[in-house]
């Protein structure tokens, strides 16, 4: 898969996993598992970016004496998701013309 489409991909599962509850890196990793390997090395530079772009915002509370980093999706975020989901619509359009059967070579 194209690396830039991938990584587009990704930052919105990380949006989409943080969409009704705010949550933490490691639980972030085990939500989005089901649908996508990622791994932590992977998530953090992502979550710099979302916040970076103030997608998300990142606050610490103290868990089992030390710092945990909980991450809240921002309207920013939220409206990130939403322009996805649009342009959703026009890539499975352009899948199914690629996947479309041939028959102009009967």
């Amino acid at each position: 898969m194209d690396i830039q489409l991938k990584r587009g991909l990704l930052e919105v599962c990380v949006l989409a996993a943080i969409k009704n509850r705010d949550s933490y890196g490691y639980q972030i990793v085990k939500d989005i598992k089901p649908c996508v390997e990622i791994s932590e090395s992977t998530l953090y530079p992502i979550l710099r970016r979302l916040e970076n772009a103030e997608l998300l915002t990142v606050r610490s509370v103290e868990h089992s004496g030390r710092l945990r980093k909980y991450y809240h999706i921002t309207p920013a975020g939220l409206e990130r998701i939403r322009v996805f989901q649009e342009e959703w619509k026009e890539i499975l359009s352009i899948y199914q013309f690629i996947t479309r059967e041939d028959d102009s070579h009967e």
